[in-house]
């Protein structure tokens, strides 16, 4: 696919006209709220992985509702003082994978956790182990119309608190350093991490790359590749309800949860993709409020993005914050 969103110098600009809600703040802040009421009950199990480098740990911790969430933390096996933390979120329809997966950040010298995102983990890779236990109004089939109705049921309420309580449980071994903490992800897991940013105060960066979930308007109209196509074709069924669909993503627009990042961002973008139209990503970078960013352009890629040229972009990049 040749290119098909805005030209570059006009991406450099693009300002997104997703709708702000009054109450977003009052929103995050009394789930969050919510779900704190429960203990974080972070469990970090040993594997024996046959890995002579690095430790692995099998995690668990309460995420939305108390819900038990899964997740690795790998650490040098040598490690004695707390590290530097990167939390790590996966793109959509992953899981955790296996032990053994997902080595290049420990093998920096740094702690590196892996959420795994309730639900998913059964499109590819090494699979998922965390179950999503609510139920919800009728949806198109994948994630993205699940509890479209209102925001308080919509599906991605409870994987951004999951996130959130997520970098909590990663803290809170006594082999992390709460103070150098990075988020990190592709994909949805760059959408994901971009809500962390605007929900964690404290991080030292953030990195997304190919972002998705943001800018809900646009990339609803301008793709028709999923997951994006789910919300299209669910409002194919069930017209005139696209006002209402608008309203609930709009409390998790990317745009949004951008508007309150707090530290500094290494974004990236691939200008032929479809699946997360740069445009919707560059809607988000254009947004971040912290003045430290910057967005990293793949001229002729898709939704691929840089790839193993971008995971060297952000190892040059960490060195300046961890």
């Amino acid at each position: 696919m040749a290119l098909f969103d805005l030209p570059l110098d006009e991406l450099r600009a693009y300002r997104s006209a997703s709708a702000e809600p009054e109450d977003f703040d009052a929103f995050w802040n009394k789930t969050l709220e919510e779900a704190r009421a429960h203990d974080l009950d972070a469990r970090f199990e040993p594997v024996d992985t046959g890995l002579s480098t690095v430790r692995v740990y099998d995690v668990t911790f309460a995420g939305f509702g108390g819900h038990p969430v899964k997740g690795w933390l790998r650490l040098p096996a040598a490690a004695e003082e707390p590290l530097p933390l990167l939390v790590e979120f996966v793109g959509y329809g992953g899981g955790r994978g296996l032990p053994h997966e997902h080595l290049l950040w420990a093998s920096t010298g740094r702690a590196h956790f892996v959420m795994d995102t309730r639900g998913q983990g059964s499109a590819w890779g090494g699979g998922g182990g965390t179950a999503d236990p609510v139920g919800g109004t009728p949806a198109y089939p994948g994630f993205m119309t699940r509890g479209l109705d209102a925001p308080e049921h919509y599906y991605y309420r409870r994987v951004f608190t999951d996130a959130v309580r997520a970098v909590e449980a990663a803290r809170s071994h006594p082999l992390t350093d709460p103070t150098r903490t990075v988020a990190l992800g592709g994909s949805q897991g760059g959408g994901i991490t971009i809500a962390v940013g605007g929900l964690v105060p404290d991080l030292t960066a953030v990195a997304p790359d190919v972002p998705f979930l943001c800018d809900f308007p646009r990339a609803t109209k301008l793709t028709d590749r999923h997951p994006y196509r789910e919300i299209g074709l669910y409002l194919k069924t069930h017209r005139g309800r696209t006002e209402d669909a608008l309203r609930t993503l709009s409390y998790f627009d990317g745009v949004h949860f951008a508007a309150r990042g707090r530290a500094p961002a290494l974004f990236s973008a691939a200008l032929e993709d479809q699946t997360c139209p740069p445009s919707t990503v560059f809607a988000a970078f254009n947004a971040w409020a912290h003045d430290d960013k910057a967005i990293e352009v793949y001229d002729f890629n898709d939704h691929e993005g840089g790839g193993p040229f971008q995971e060297a972009a952000k190892l040059r990049w960490l060195r300046s914050y961890l």
